[in-house]
């Protein structure tokens, strides 16, 4: 079983970007290569796009951790 954690960011924010936020990865390049693993998934689906925009409320699975986008 994953444990969901929030992450609040401020206005739009990229999948590659929120990695490297919610401390899933340490660096760009690392967001890079667990995207091109096939390795993350979006709202259950994976998806391997590191400039894909993500919305209030994307659920982001890595490794058997998820984060939640709060966008304010």
């Amino acid at each position: 079983m994953s444990t969901q954690r929030d992450v609040e960011v401020v206005g739009t924010v990229r999948l590659g970007q929120f990695l490297k936020l919610a401390g899933a990865v340490g660096s760009g390049g690392e967001a890079r290569e667990v995207l091109t693993a096939g390795e993350v998934s979006v709202n259950g689906e994976v998806d391997d796009r590191r400039g894909r925009q993500l919305a209030d409320g994307d659920v982001v699975e890595l490794g058997g951790q998820e984060w939640r986008v709060l966008v304010s």
